[in-house]
């Protein structure tokens, strides 16, 4: 049994606001736990002094191209969960999601029964390769080894690993080197029979329009756009359930909250 206070970061982007409203709801709402939960909001670490990472928009579109390594990157946590460790004091476990997800069971499982401490970090190994080549908000889809590996990921940020991925990482590493976990290589070479990145099962990641429609999902991440925009249509029917779940979540935080999408 995980006996620290969970701590959640969350992914924040001000365009996806009512993502994230949601996906906290549905967080508090299916937890066995108090949750400590955390916007990773790229401003505030930016005034921290935590994030300096530079970036320019390509001339008549929302595309943002990252100037460490000339790649485009859609949200404003691309490269900001990787600071969990140092966030975190290098201590505990973790969790890190992105903000377009909607959770549909207790998360405390993921702490109970993945937090081994032989893994710097656990996540579900996908095989995920998508077709389209512009996401649903207008911008590039980019094609990767372990693509959406990094949308949840439990951190043992005690982890000596972790010594490896410093702020100055985080700040000047290719996005390459941070979404396929590089800072582990050197790592476990040294060690061949401690592998410190963990499997969790692809039900606490389940991609809509890809993964198997018989897994019931713990974890719905919406990754082919999202109930948030206004355009965005979901083709399979499994993937139309989980949709309909949000909007109703969403109905039900507006109504009693007065929530907007700013």
């Amino acid at each position: 049994m995980y006996k620290r206070k969970p701590t959640i970061y969350i992914g924040y982007d001000p365009k996806e606001n009512l993502a994230f409203e949601t996906l906290v709801q549905s967080l508090k709402d299916t937890s066995s736990a108090e949750l400590n939960i955390i916007k990773l909001d790229q401003m505030a670490l930016r005034s921290a002094g935590l994030y300096r990472r530079s970036w320019k928009q390509e001339i008549g579109s929302h595309q943002r191209i990252d100037l460490v390594d000339n790649k485009p990157f859609s949200t404003d946590f691309s490269f900001t969960r990787f600071l969990i460790p140092h966030l975190n004091q290098y201590e505990g476990y973790a969790i890190f999601m992105d903000c377009d997800m909607l959770v549909r069971s207790d998360i405390m499982e993921v702490f109970d029964k993945y937090s081994d401490p032989v893994h710097g970090l656990s996540c579900v190994w996908h095989q995920y390769y998508p077709e389209d080549t512009i996401k649903m908000d207008n911008q590039a889809q980019q094609a990767y080894s372990k693509k959406n590996w990094s949308s949840f990921m439990l951190w043992n940020c005690s982890h000596d690993v972790h010594t490896n991925l410093t702020v100055d990482d985080v700040n000047t590493k290719s996005g390459w080197w941070l979404h396929n976990f590089a800072w582990m290589d050197n790592w476990e070479r040294g060690r061949p029979t401690q592998f410190p990145l963990g499997q969790i099962p692809e039900e606490w990641n389940w991609l809509d329009g890809h993964s198997p429609d018989h897994i019931t999902p713990k974890n719905v991440h919406f990754t082919t756009g999202g109930p948030w925009f206004e355009l965005w249509n979901p083709t399979r029917d499994v993937d139309k359930i989980y949709t309909q779940e949000w909007e109703d979540l969403k109905d039900k935080i507006v109504i009693e909250e007065g929530l907007k999408d700013v």
